[in-house]
C-alpha cells in the first residue's frame, strides 16, 4: 500500500476521534459526566468501552507474541478473562459496584471505598497507589502501541511514541469519561473487525488449511522448539509447560493468574459500572463482554502460537528465532503475509486498543490526583474539572518517560506485575466491602492494605528473579540474586505471596479489634 493510502487511512482515523472527543467535551457539563459520563450509558456501549479498556496493545502485541513463544497455554488466560474480568465481574461485583456506588455518589474507585469505609486515609492510600504505580501499566502499553506503529510504517520509535501520546492525550483531557466511552465503541468494533478478517485471511488464503489442520501441523513441530525453551520446560505450541518447569510458573503465576485475577480490582475497570444507570444495564452486558473477548484476544493468542508455523513455512525459523524480542513477533508476523492494505487496518486495530486502555488508565489517574487527593486535603466540594486535566496531563507525562527504561519483551510481564499488585493491594477490602454483611473496621482495612502493597514489592526486589536481578537492589544488599535461592520459589509471582497475606490481614486484624470491642462493652 502507498505511504499516501496510509497515511489517509490514518488521518481519516484521527479526525474521527477528534470528532468523538469534541462530541464527548461539548456533552460534558459536570464533574459527574467527567468522571463517569452522567452515569447513564447505553449497556452496549458500556460493554464494548469495558472490553477495549481490557483488552489493550499488551494483549494483541505483548500477549500475542507470549503465546507464540510459550504456546496455546495462555488461551488459559482467556477463559480466565472471561470468567474472572466478565461473568464474575458484572453479574457480582458490577451489580454491588453499581447500587453501592449509587448510594454513595461516588464518581471514582479510591472515593468508592473511602466513602464506603468512612475513611478518608483509604481514599488518599488508594488515590496513591494507583497514581504511583498505573504510571508503569499505562507505559507497558504505550510501548505495546508504538513498537506496532514502528514496525508497520518503518519510523522511529521516538516519533511512533510521540504521536500516540499526544492523540490520547488531547480526547481524554477535554472530553473526559465521556469522549473516553465514545472513542473506545469505535476502537472497539475495528479491533473485532481487524481480528476476524485476520483469522480468515491466515487459515484461508495463506495457509490454505482449516482450524484443525492447522492445530495438527503446530502439533507435529515440537521437536522445533528451540533448546533454550526445551531447558525451561517448553514441550510444543499445543500443549503446556512441564508441570512445575520454570517457563511453567511463568505463564501460570505470573501470565494467566496475575492478569486473570487482577482485572477483578482494577480501578479503571470498576469505574465502568457507575456509567450506567442500573444493575439490568450490566447483565446486558454479559453476552456482549463474552463474545467480545473470544473475537479478540482468543483469536489472537490461537493464531500468535500459530505464527510459529507460517514462519517456518516461509522462513525455515520458528518465531522465536525470527524475532528474539517477543514484543515484536506479532508485528512482524502481520506485516510480512497481510496485504498492505490490511496491515494500515490492523495498525488501526492495534492503535485502537493501546488508545482505549491508555484513554481509561490516564482518566483514572488524573482523577486519582484532583478528585481524590486534591479535594480531600482542601476540602473543597466545588471540585475542579481543569485540575483533574492537569493530573492527567502529568501522568501523561510520567508514563512517557517510563517507556524509554523499560527492556525488550517486557509489555506481558509488565501487564501482569500491575494487575497483580491491584488485585494485593484492592482485592480483599473491595471484596469485603460488596460482600460481607457487617462493615469491617478501618484498622482492618489499612492492615490489608499495608499488607498487600508492602509483600508485593518485597517479593518483587527480594524474592521473585525476573525482577529482583533488574533492579538489583538484593544483590547490593545481601550479596545474592534472590533471598530465596532454592527451586521454585524465585519462579512464583508475588501474587501468590501478597494476595494470600492481604487476605489473612485483614481477617486476623479484624478478628483482634471485634475481640476487644466484646472485652470493652
Amino acid at each position: 500500500m502507498s505511504g499516501f493510502g496510509l497515511g489517509l487511512i490514518v488521518l481519516l482515523y484521527f479526525l474521527v476521534l477528534a470528532y468523538l472527543g469534541w462530541l464527548g467535551y461539548k456533552n460534558t457539563a459536570d464533574s459527574k459526566d467527567y468522571l463517569i459520563a452522567g452515569g447513564d450509558t447505553h449497556p452496549v456501549m458500556m460493554a464494548l468501552a469495558y472490553g477495549a479498556t481490557f483488552i489493550s496493545a499488551s494483549a494483541l502485541v505483548g500477549f500475542g507474541g507470549v503465546s507464540a513463544a510459550y504456546g496455546m497455554g495462555i488461551e488459559w488466560l482467556c477463559l480466565l478473562n472471561i470468567l474472572m474480568g466478565v461473568i464474575v465481574a458484572y453479574i457480582f461485583f458490577g451489580r454491588r459496584t453499581q447500587v453501592i456506588g449509587k448510594r454513595l455518589e461516588a464518581h471514582t474507585f479510591a472515593e468508592f471505598l473511602g466513602k464506603y469505609y468512612e475513611s478518608n486515609f483509604v481514599k488518599y492510600f488508594v488515590a496513591a497507589v494507583i497514581f504511583l504505580t498505573m504510571p508503569l501499566y499505562a507505559a507497558v502499553v504505550l510501548k505495546g502501541g508504538a513498537v506496532f506503529i514502528e514496525e508497520m510504517f518503518k519510523i522511529d520509535f521516538n516519533l511512533a511514541l510521540l504521536l500516540l501520546t499526544l492523540v490520547v492525550a488531547g480526547y481524554v483531557i477535554a472530553g473526559g469519561m465521556k469522549s473516553v466511552v465514545y472513542t473506545d465503541v469505535l476502537q472497539a468494533c475495528i479491533m473485532v473487525g481487524s481480528i476476524l478478517f485476520l483469522a480468515y485471511w491466515f487459515f484461508f488464503r495463506e495457509m490454505g488449511m482449516g482450524f484443525a489442520e492447522a492445530n495438527r501441523a503446530l502439533s507435529d513441530m515440537s521437536h522445533l522448539v528451540p533448546e533454550k525453551f526445551q531447558a525451561l520446560g517448553h514441550v510444543g505450541w499445543t500443549s503446556m509447560p512441564s508441570l512445575g518447569s520454570p517457563q511453567w510458573y511463568t505463564l501460570v503465576t505470573s501470565l494467566i493468574l496475575g492478569v486473570g485475577i487482577g482485572c477483578l480490582a482494577q480501578p479503571q475497570l470498576v469505574v465502568r459500572f457507575m456509567t450506567v444507570k442500573g444493575t439490568k444495564e450490566l447483565n446486558r452486558g454479559v453476552l456482549i463482554g463474552t463474545v467480545f473477548l473470544v473475537l479478540t484476544v482468543g483469536i489472537m493468542y490461537h493464531i500468535g502460537a500459530l505464527s510459529n508455523l507460517y514462519f517456518y513455512k516461509t522462513t525455515g525459523m520458528v518465531a522465536t528465532d525470527v524475532s528474539p524480542d517477543i514484543d515484536k513477533i506479532i508485528p512482524l508476523f502481520i506485516n510480512s503475509f497481510m496485504p498492505g492494505w490490511f496491515s494500515a487496518v490492523f495498525m488501526l486495530c492495534v492503535i485502537s486498543a493501546a488508545m482505549s486502555t491508555l484513554s481509561s488508565q490516564f482518566h483514572t489517574m488524573g482523577a486519582a490526583v484532583g478528585r481524590d487527593i486534591y479535594s480531600g486535603f482542601t476540602r473543597r466540594d466545588n471540585w475542579p474539572k481543569e485540575l483533574t486535566r492537569a493530573g492527567v496531563l502529568f501522568t501523561i507525562l510520567v508514563s512517557y518517560v517510563i517507556c524509554y527504561v523499560l527492556s525488550a519483551s517486557v509489555i506481558a510481564r509488565g501487564t501482569s506485575l500491575f494487575m497483580g499488585i491491584c488485585a494485593a493491594t484492592f482485592l480483599p477490602i473491595y471484596f469485603a466491602a460488596l460482600f460481607l454483611k457487617k462493615k469491617v473496621s478501618v484498622v482492618s482495612v489499612k492492615w490489608s492494605l499495608w499488607t498487600g502493597l508492602l509483600t508485593s514489592f518485597f517479593a518483587l526486589v527480594f524474592l521473585h528473579r525476573s525482577e529482583a536481578v533488574a533492579l538489583g537492589i538484593c544483590k547490593v544488599l545481601f550479596g545474592k540474586e534472590v533471598l530465596i535461592e532454592k527451586y521454585p520459589w524465585y519462579m512464583i509471582d508475588p501474587l501468590l505471596f501478597a494476595l494470600p497475606l492481604s487476605i489473612m490481614a485483614l481477617i486476623i486484624a479484624e478478628l483482634v479489634v471485634r475481640r476487644k470491642s466484646g472485652k470493652n462493652r
